[in-house]
């Protein structure tokens, strides 16, 4: 830098007294020898060399000051009766500076605006090198003349797709990989691929791009095109030989003699597309073990369902036997247990169905259902558990419920599990009275309809009451646990709630909410 100062101010020097020495001499010429011409035009040399020593106001002040010694010279020789002809070689001579003036000045401020462009150039450069050459994402600068005169000259014999042509013609991207060469790389890019992307002279794209490529014919025709961005997931290949995934973006510039140097980015997503292939492989076990669990719960809940039917049609079947076995046989009362049989076969085959229209996804068919009716027709149903468990039942209406829509059976079967679990759970405690009382309210001023399930029992645990609707959870030695999930699904499905929790009097109480203009509907 010290150096740089020394040859600037060196040149100043030589320019300014260069300057100086011409002046005087053509003062001296001027104004003290005889010579007939316009002397004084020559201080226009005196400026062209003052111009590369001083600025702006320097040149000015010199060219006033050369002025005013041409006028001294004017009057020091022709004063005081000057000739036409002499004063016409002062008008020239003084012209001659003010136009050498006005285009030194000139020139100075294109030169000026040039340093400045020059400047501005160089700065934009250094933060392009910079970026480049520091960002953490893999950039090439490649020369793709070469191909675009290749493709361009096949577009000229009539060539329109290049995947087609590629495919006619198999040794074209090896030709086409050929053509491209690398002008720089940063140092993401030989993380990314190895430090041979960076070699310059060695011809490596044909290691770098596999020459079955649908990324690069995409590229190639995007390029035949005129596009000014191409992006793609694109395979490569590093150092390695071993074969990476990437995000490949590409600018082109509109101008086709700027292809010597287009800028190329890669951003490795192999992990990310290794990752995405896992998790998708995970997501298909998970539904294959989703379908499995979805199996066995609707096998446990179809046996949980069929079990009362089932035990019903053996009970009735058994008795059906004594009264065809007495002598004579009761006829009567076999018709009845035959009738019963039937009725409860036909209420597994109701179950097998809905089973069935669960798995398969189809609409159940609703229809309106008497609330009152399908109790009573329920406790009809359960006649001979609630027999054999000593179990008395209540019904207690305390306002009218309106008619519902909804799936006849489903609510059938929430009762059923209701009204059973609730029967088997007084039989378990040895209570002395065991009472289910069915509550039925529509308060007017609410938004629901109540139906509420209490036994005389013992009442709920802690570790039921947190586990209550938990499927597979039970208290019993013989349960499945899915009856109460089963009835609270059901009921969430038709927009209600189903909570069970111990009775202030004793004994546990599960309430039924439905909202009212599901009621009635």
């Amino acid at each position: 830098m010290r150096f740089a100062r020394q040859d600037a101010g060196r040149h100043d020097f030589i320019f300014a007294g260069g300057a100086l020495f011409v002046a005087l001499a053509v003062f001296a010429v001027d104004t003290f020898t005889g010579i007939e011409g316009a002397i004084a035009v020559l201080y226009a040399i005196a400026l062209l060399l003052a111009a590369e020593a001083v600025n702006r106001l320097g040149l000015i002040l010199l060219t006033a000051l050369f002025m005013v010694f041409s006028l001294a010279s004017f009057f020091f020789t022709h004063a005081p009766d000057p000739d036409f002809a002499t004063f016409l070689r002062l008008c020239v001579a003084l012209a001659a500076l003010a136009v050498t003036t006005a285009l030194l000045l000139r020139n100075e401020r294109a030169r000026s605006a040039l340093l400045r462009t020059n400047a501005a150039l160089r700065e934009s450069e250094e933060r392009y090198r910079s970026i480049f050459d520091r960002t953490r994402v893999a950039l090439w600068e490649r020369d793709y003349s070469k191909l675009l005169d290749y493709i361009t000259g096949l577009k000229s014999a009539g060539v329109t797709d290049m995947k087609a042509y590629v495919q006619d013609h198999p040794h074209v991207l090896g030709e086409c990989v050929s053509k491209i060469e690398v002008v720089d790389a940063n140092e993401a890019a030989v993380e990314l691929l190895g430090s041979f992307t960076a070699d310059v002279h060695g011809g490596v794209m044909h290691r770098i791009i596999p020459t079955d490529s649908c990324t690069f014919a995409s590229l190639l025709q995007a390029i035949m095109d005129g596009a000014t961005y191409f992006e793609d997931n694109a395979e490569v290949f590093n150092e390695a030989g071993e074969r990476r995934l990437v995000l490949l973006g590409i600018s082109f510039p509109t101008d086709p003699s700027a292809f010597n140097r287009v800028v190329v980015s890669m951003v490795d997503v192999t992990q990310r597309e290794e990752a995405r292939m896992a998790l998708a492989e995970a997501q298909a076990e998970l539904s294959r073990a989703s379908k499995a669990a979805t199996v066995g719960a609707l096998s446990a809940s179809l046996a949980h369902e069929l079990n009362q039917p089932l035990g019903a049609i053996t009970v009735n079947s058994q008795t059906l036997v004594r009264w065809l076995e007495r002598d004579p046989p009761d006829i009567d009362a076999a018709k009845r247990s035959a009738e019963r049989i039937l009725r409860d076969s036909n209420r597994a085959s109701d179950i097998f169905k809905s089973t069935r229209s669960m798995m398969l996804s189809t609409p159940k068919e609703s229809e309106t259902i008497d609330l009152e009716r399908l109790i009573t027709d329920t406790l009809t149903l359960m006649d001979h558990d609630l027999q054999r468990d000593r179990t008395e039942v209540e019904i207690i209406h305390k306002t009218k419920i309106p008619r519902f829509k909804a799936v006849r059976l489903e609510m059938q079967q929430v009762l059923i599990n209701l009204i059973s679990n609730a029967a088997q759970s007084m039989s378990a405690s040895q209570s002395q009275k065991r009472l289910v009382t069915i509550s039925l309210d529509s308060p007017g001023e609410a938004d629901h309809i109540l139906i509420a399930v209490r036994d005389t029992g013992d009442g709920l645990g802690d570790d039921a009451q947190q586990n209550l609707f938990k499927p597979f959870f039970t208290t019993k030695d013989n349960g499945m646990g899915i009856g109460l999930s089963i009835c609270r699904s059901t009921i969430e499905a038709r927009g209600g709630t189903l909570d069970g929790n111990n009775h202030p009097d004793g004994g546990a109480i599960f309430e039924i909410k439905l909202p009212k203009e599901t009621a009635n509907a």
